[in-house]
C-alpha cells in the first residue's frame, strides 16, 4: 500500500468515515451477538469468532478507501520492514474484548486508530451493545456520544451533539480502573499503593478499551495495566486519552506509549486523566 506522506490529511473527514466504519462493524458484531456465532482459537490461545472476522472484513474494505495502510489484528501480520517507512497508518481491533462478547456482559468495542509516526493523532472506539462512541483527534479534542436506535449513523449530527471529555466529575472517592480478566499481584501492590496517596479508594472493573473511555471520560482517575497487551488493544483509546488531556505512560521510562513498533506487544502502562 502507498505511503501517505504527499496526502493531506483531514481529520474531520477521516473521523466522520471511522464513526460511519465503526459503527457499520459493530452492527455486524451484534447480528452474531443476538443469533450465535462459531469461536476458533488462535496460536496464542485467545478466541477467535465469527463476530471478529466479519467486522475486520467491513473495517478493512472501508478503511482501504483512504489510501492509509492498515494494520489489523485480524490480518495477517505485516512484516516491520514494510511498515517502518509508514508516516500515518490505522491500527484496527475489530472487535476489542472477545471474551467479554463470549460472557455476553455487552462490555466491547470496535477500536479503529490513526497513527503518525507512532503516536495516536485519532481513534473511535464504539461499544455496539450500548451504541456509545468515544472520539476524539489532537486536532479536535475528545467527546463521548449515544446513538439512538436509527439503523444508520449521521456522523454530523453525531459530533454536534457529543459530549465533550472530561466531564466535569463531583466530589467523590479516587476512583481506580482494573481489568476484568486481568487482576494480578503488581496491579493489587499497586492498588495498595494508590491507597496511601489517596486514601479510600474506588475500584471499577471493566472490560476492553472501555477502561481507558472511563480515564478520557473523567469517570475513572487512573487504570494501570500490569498485564500483555498489543497495540491495537490501546491505540484507539489511548488517542481519546490523549485528545481529552490525559496520557498513556510506559511507568518505567516515563514515556508516552508508541505505536507501529517492530514488535507490537505494548509494554506495562498506565493512564492518567486530564490534571
Amino acid at each position: 500500500m502507498q505511503n501517505t506522506s504527499n496526502h493531506h490529511i483531514d481529520y474531520n473527514e477521516l473521523i466522520n468515515i471511522c464513526i460511519h466504519t465503526a459503527f457499520d462493524a459493530g452492527n455486524e458484531i451484534m447480528y452474531f451477538y443476538q443469533s450465535g456465532y462459531d469461536v476458533e482459537t488462535k496460536s496464542d490461545n485467545s478466541p477467535l469468532t465469527s463476530a471478529d472476522k466479519a467486522a475486520n472484513a467491513v473495517i478493512v474494505e472501508a478503511l482501504k478507501k483512504t489510501g492509509i495502510p492498515i494494520l489489523s489484528e485480524e490480518e495477517k501480520a505485516i512484516p516491520f520492514e514494510t511498515r517502518k517507512s509508514w508516516e500515518y497508518l490505522w491500527i484496527v481491533d475489530p472487535l476489542d474484548g472477545t471474551k467479554e462478547f463470549i460472557k455476553h456482559n455487552d462490555e466491547f468495542t470496535v477500536n479503529i486508530a490513526l497513527i503518525h509516526n507512532g503516536t495516536p493523532v485519532l481513534g473511535v472506539v464504539y461499544c455496539p451493545p450500548l451504541r456509545t462512541f468515544y472520539f476524539g483527534s489532537t486536532l479536535h479534542g475528545a467527546y463521548k456520544a449515544v446513538v439512538g436506535k436509527d439503523a444508520k449513523v449521521d456522523a454530523g449530527k453525531l459530533t454536534a451533539s457529543a459530549t465533550k471529555l472530561p466531564v466535569q466529575q463531583p466530589q467523590r472517592k479516587f476512583k481506580v480502573v482494573a481489568s476484568r480478566s486481568h487482576m494480578n499481584a503488581e496491579t493489587a501492590d499497586y492498588i495498595e499503593k494508590l491507597k496511601k496517596l489517596h486514601g479510600e479508594i474506588a475500584l471499577i472493573s471493566k472490560g476492553s478499551s472501555l477502561k481507558l473511555c472511563e480515564v478520557a471520560e473523567g469517570s475513572a482517575d487512573i487504570y494501570p495495566r500490569f498485564a500483555p497487551t498489543s497495540e491495537w488493544d490501546t491505540a484507539a483509546a489511548h488517542a481519546v486519552v490523549k485528545a481529552a488531556g490525559g496520557e498513556v505512560i510506559d511507568p518505567a521510562t516515563n514515556h508516552p506509549l508508541h505505536y507501529n513498533k517492530a514488535d507490537i506487544l505494548n509494554p506495562w502502562f498506565i493512564v492518567k486523566g486530564k490534571k
